[in-house]
């Protein structure tokens, strides 16, 4: 059975405001209800005094699009070419008038389509997330608003006419049993318009943030080093924040985070962070002195993981290639019931080292496209004791058993059950830190090195 959400103590539902009686109008919200809660016995109310979290969010029709595999291009709310193409095919496959741009017909089509494909409603049930600017309730990191009283602004790209930006404050308490006392309150800024439109009155944004605080950025759509909003934004944050599992493009988008490392944005993936169990399972098995020491006769590495994007299996033998330093030398793709890579690298002994990815069709993908499913270490060397597997699914250790490759004496088996970590979730913990990750950028930058290989 779901945990039951927390009853949500609503300050203010979402109100349209001008630009610039923002600050104003939230200050309004407060003197109205009393920050120590003395009118009508109501709790006393924290107000956001920890930090704040800017939300950008893919445009509403791109985003179904993609989703739905009619769209393959950057998530950056834009009208191209790409996507009134993509606009076309729905409108012709759903027999609706063909005009390549998104009527209000194609976008219910969509959102339809979206709900059967997830089984879950757009309005937010089951942590989904909802694209009504009307909604009566938070959207967005209600996770965060549990444990911290965070100011949050949400950028909301909309493909159409540029008709400027639509302004809306809100302010949400998360209502907790244990801590009724006090409410612990988030106030939310939300700015819908077009990418054109929001980029006008990206000038105004760091005003917004709360000063002195910690500033975060969570960019959910494409990473753009030459979006001129990205920039701004990303110049002003002390941690810029992606979800690579979301990347259309994984090669490019984990180059284009590459790119930006290189240009010293804070950077964090949220992606990456669901890869510290294998990590720590990985580390646990080479932990005794002779296993350490066995470390260096691994040459064989092969991932499963689950078929769509392959960003946290090039993260974790990135992670382990940087680890062991392992040096790319060849990159080799090959597509199919299974999507195949293939990548040599060549160890400080000059050993050859051959790494196989493959991408498994299942029948359940969930909301994280790309899991890893099993991961198994070994040697050409029969007298090495290195071989290592571990896996996430019974199933997946006992394909990696039968592939072949490892040795079969000293075989380490770690199972793991590892359930879905979504995003809203890791990134209550994210903001709990911030700066600069080395090693998710020393892992980032071996696999970097790889593609450019490939090109």
């Amino acid at each position: 059975m779901a945990p039951q959400a927390p009853t949500i103590f609503s300050l203010q539902a979402p109100k349209d405001i001008s630009l610039t009686e923002i600050e104003a109008e939230l200050n309004q919200i407060w003197q109205s209800y009393g920050i120590t809660g003395e009118d009508g016995g109501l709790p006393a109310a924290t107000r956001a005094t920890t930090f704040t979290l800017v939300v950008y969010e893919p445009e509403e029709t791109q985003y179904l699009l993609a989703s739905l595999g009619f769209y393959n291009g950057p998530l950056d709310g834009i009208l191209g070419p790409q996507m009134e193409a993509a606009l076309r095919q729905v409108q012709v496959k759903y027999a609706l008038p063909e005009t390549g741009t998104a009527t209000p017909e194609t976008l219910a089509r969509l959102r339809e389509e979206f709900t059967k494909r997830q089984g879950n409603s757009l309005n937010g049930d089951n942590g989904s997330v909802s694209y009504n600017l009307n909604a009566p309730s938070p959207r967005i990191a209600d996770e965060i608003a549990l444990r911290n009283p965070c100011r949050i602004i949400a950028l909301f790209p909309i493909a159409g006419e540029d008709e400027g930006v639509k302004a809306q404050v809100s302010a949400y308490c998360p209502i907790q049993k244990q801590s009724s006392s006090t409410l612990i309150c988030c106030e939310y800024i939300t700015l819908s318009g077009t990418a054109a439109a929001l980029e006008r009155i990206g000038g105004m944004i760091p005003a917004l943030l709360i000063g002195g605080l910690p500033k975060f950025l969570w960019w959910k759509a494409t990473p753009d080093p030459n979006n001129t909003l990205f920039k701004r934004l990303a110049a002003v944050c002390n941690n810029v924040i992606v979800d690579s599992c979301r990347f259309n493009e994984p090669e490019s988008d984990l180059l284009r985070l590459q790119e930006l490392v290189e240009t010293g944005v804070p950077l964090a993936d949220l992606n990456w962070r669901r890869l510290s169990a294998w990590q720590e399972l990985t580390a646990e098995a080479y932990d005794s002195p002779h296993r350490r020491a066995a470390l260096k006769e691994i040459d064989r590495v092969t991932i499963d993981y689950e078929k769509g994007n392959p960003a946290q299996a090039l993260l974790f033998l990135g992670w382990l290639a940087s680890r062991l330093q392992w040096q790319p030398v060849s990159y080799q793709k090959e597509s199919g019931d299974y999507d195949i890579t293939r990548i040599r690298f060549l160890a400080q002994d000059q050993r050859q080292v051959e790494a196989e990815l493959a991408g498994v069709p299942v029948a359940d993908v969930g909301e994280i496209i790309g899991d890893l499913i099993a991961i198994r270490l070994s040697s050409t060397n029969p007298q090495a004791d290195c071989g290592t597997v571990i896996c996430s699914e019974t199933g997946g250790c006992m394909r990696m058993e039968t592939h072949g490759g490892a040795q079969a004496a000293g075989l380490f088996q770690q199972v793991s059950s590892l359930s879905e970590q979504k995003a809203e979730a890791l990134l209550s913990q994210q903001v709990q830190r911030w700066g600069r990750e080395s090693l998710f950028e020393e892992s980032l930058g071996t696999i970097a090195k790889t593609f450019k290989i490939g090109s």
